[in-house]
């Protein structure tokens, strides 16, 4: 019998009835108690302490905003999506403006290189934040296909103040993952990075350069 075997034969031979699951205390993971103010300058300082770019906005003039990034960043072709209310805001303040609006509807490979050769940023919505960790949760759909975020040298990304959240723990519970946890859920905490095996911080490498979050305040930010 093997080493396999011979422990499977005892848990079925238990005397002592089928094993109960323990009771899961939580609270090591939760409950932080943090006010709107502190969620807001952790989660700045966190994402800006690797060289994430926080620009803060109101929901009203958040276009103008991001039309004001786009011309200091230099950005001539900006990849973004079309149905949510982000990228249809988008679309439509920057009609007039001197940058072309990549379309992302389309089967990945028909403009797989053109995504790494010639768009200089994409633009995606944020479902929300993570004080904590000083992170970005998004979760991409067809609209707003995942590349767009993770391919371009620069990401723009829009978040509403209102959902920075305590921990990685509260945004499993107050979005039920457990009931429809998504299959695509990215956690972004800043450009991107890797370190060699000297331990030499280096960003860029493998995906965006630079990450922009355009944080959006239901009025204008004291």
């Amino acid at each position: 019998m093997s080493a396999r075997d011979a422990i499977l034969k005892r848990l079925k031979e238990r005397s002592d009835g089928p094993l109960s699951v323990p009771e899961s205390d939580f609270s090591v993971v939760t409950h932080r108690g943090w006010s709107r103010e502190e969620r807001l300058e952790r989660f700045e300082r966190l994402i800006s302490s690797v060289h994430g770019e926080v620009v803060h906005t109101t929901s009203a003039e958040w276009t103008l905003a991001l039309a004001e990034v786009l011309q200091r960043k230099k950005i001539r072709r900006l990849a973004l999506g079309r149905d949510h209310p982000v990228a249809a805001e988008a679309r439509e303040a920057l009609g007039d403006a001197e940058v072309e609006l990549v379309d992302v509807d389309r089967d990945i490979e028909s403009w797989q290189r053109e995504q790494f050769e010639t768009v200089d940023a994409g633009l995606t919505s944020t479902r929300g934040a993570i004080a904590e960790t000083g992170s970005l949760w998004l979760w991409p759909t067809a609209d707003e296909p995942r590349q767009i975020s993770l391919v371009p040298s620069m990401h723009i990304a829009v978040l509403d103040a209102e959902r920075i959240e305590d921990t990685f723990f509260d945004v499993i519970e107050n979005n039920a993952w457990a009931g429809g946890m998504p299959t695509n859920a990215l956690l972004i905490s800043g450009p991107s990075k890797t370190a060699d095996i000297e331990q030499t911080l280096v960003y860029g490498v493998h995906g965006p350069r630079e990450l922009v979050v355009l944080l959006r305040h239901p009025r204008e930010p004291t």
